[in-house]
């Protein structure tokens, strides 16, 4: 299974959460709360257990046989000043909540994006990572596409149940209303890398995905693409933690605002991804 079909699989999931929150013991179900782990348990244990999915360059994924990357990196420093060892515990996206919740591992570190759904199942730390949507067109369409309003007329490239599939929806909403039209054709692919192969055929435009993974493809195509940022509201990434476990959110959030201020978190950016992030103070609060 891809990391695309996992992930969507996960939000498909979330849609009707209250059933999966009733079998994995959730928050707001009525089932008795354990007392939140401590940081002194973990330092009894040596270890602090991390749920990821190691498929997801270049936040976490496998190389040489160890999983490697920005997640990975960031987590050995967090576990040094615990004076623990990070362990890293490879799950399957569709169900990492639950196994959150289950206790298969102590926090959830692998580019999980904040929506209104996930603020409402775990606790989450301030933002490591940027996850708003951005365009990936040709390079030598970097002039012609430079924001949403460029989109009128062309054929976009989208993954199916993504954000990117939701965004889109609400910007052709807007053109069709300032503009009388949207896009010639939304094109629906199982998976990012085909949408990127479509649009160095020319049989796209423009495909939607999060700026971390459009800047990996450019690392890895120099000069071939070009990126158009700001088509969409900023969004960011979060640790997760069970929403009893308010001390170890307190702890992840005084190491973030730590790693910030003397830029080791944005060296670690520059490293894996080639630029550094703008990121939130906060994690983004969300309507009823």
């Amino acid at each position: 299974m891809t990391i695309e079909s996992s992930r969507r699989r996960f939000l498909q999931a979330t849609a009707g959460s209250t059933v999966l929150a009733a079998a994995a013991g959730l928050p707001g179900i009525a089932f008795a709360q354990s007392k939140g782990l401590t940081l002194a348990q973990i330092k009894a244990q040596g270890e602090l257990r991390i749920g990821v999915e190691a498929a997801y360059v270049p936040f976490t994924f496998r190389r040489e046989g160890r999983i490697v990357g920005y997640d990975v990196e960031l987590a050995e420093i967090f576990c040094k000043t615990l004076g623990v060892k990070p362990n890293l515990i490879d799950t399957a996206w569709a169900g990492v909540i639950p196994s959150l919740y289950s206790k298969k591992f102590d926090i959830i570190m692998s580019a999980m994006s904040y929506t209104a759904e996930r603020v409402k199942r775990v606790a989450f730390s301030m933002p490591y990572a940027e996850a708003s949507q951005a365009l990936l067109v040709r390079a030598a369409d970097a002039d012609k596409i430079k924001g949403a309003d460029d989109l009128v007329g062309r054929t976009i490239a989208i993954k199916l149940g993504s954000p990117g599939q939701v965004l889109q929806e609400r910007i052709a909403e807007k053109l069709k209303a300032s503009r009388g039209q949207a896009y010639k054709e939304v094109r629906i692919f199982d998976d990012h890398p085909a949408a990127y192969i479509a649009l160095a055929q020319n049989r796209v435009d423009a495909v939607f995905n999060t700026l971390p993974t459009l800047a990996m493809v450019l690392k890895d195509a120099p000069g071939k693409y070009a990126i158009v940022k700001g088509i969409g509201a900023d969004n960011w990434a979060g640790i997760a933690a069970r929403m009893e476990d308010t001390e170890i959110i307190q702890f992840l959030d005084g190491e973030l605002k730590r790693l910030k201020a003397d830029d080791t978190l944005y060296k670690l950016q520059e490293k894996w991804f080639g630029f550094r992030m703008k990121l939130a103070d906060a994690v983004p609060k969300f309507g009823a």
